[in-house]
């Protein structure tokens, strides 16, 4: 037996976070993601990385990838990925290139 659906009000809301890794070299995007999450456990705590919900996608495109998260932490994302310097003792950059709260508009920009 079903219960009642929750009313859009009670929902968690989550958009879709597209990022960009520049570097030289290509790297896999497990170990971007895995970067990623890191980061936000070291700059916001393991309370701070269960409140926002982070999830991987698994929807890359060549250097691009996409995460799915809370919508009151993506500003926190955006500075947790801006703290990455190195992955794999690679010198990176990780942007952001955009931010959707509809999946398909997500694979649009990716």
């Amino acid at each position: 037996m079903k219960g009642k659906p929750l009313l859009p009000t009670l929902r968690i809301k989550k958009r879709y976070v597209v990022y960009e890794v520049v570097s030289e070299q290509a790297i896999d995007s497990r170990e971007a993601v895995k970067a990623i999450i890191e980061s936000y456990a070291k700059c916001f705590g393991t309370f701070g990385l269960a409140e926002a919900g982070i999830l991987d996608t698994r929807i890359y495109a060549g250097s691009r990838g996409m995460l799915k998260i809370n919508h009151r932490y993506v500003d926190n994302l955006r500075a947790a990925m801006a703290m990455i310097k190195t992955i794999n003792t690679q010198k990176v950059i990780i942007r952001t290139a955009a931010v959707s709260g509809i999946l398909r508009k997500a694979k649009l920009k990716l």
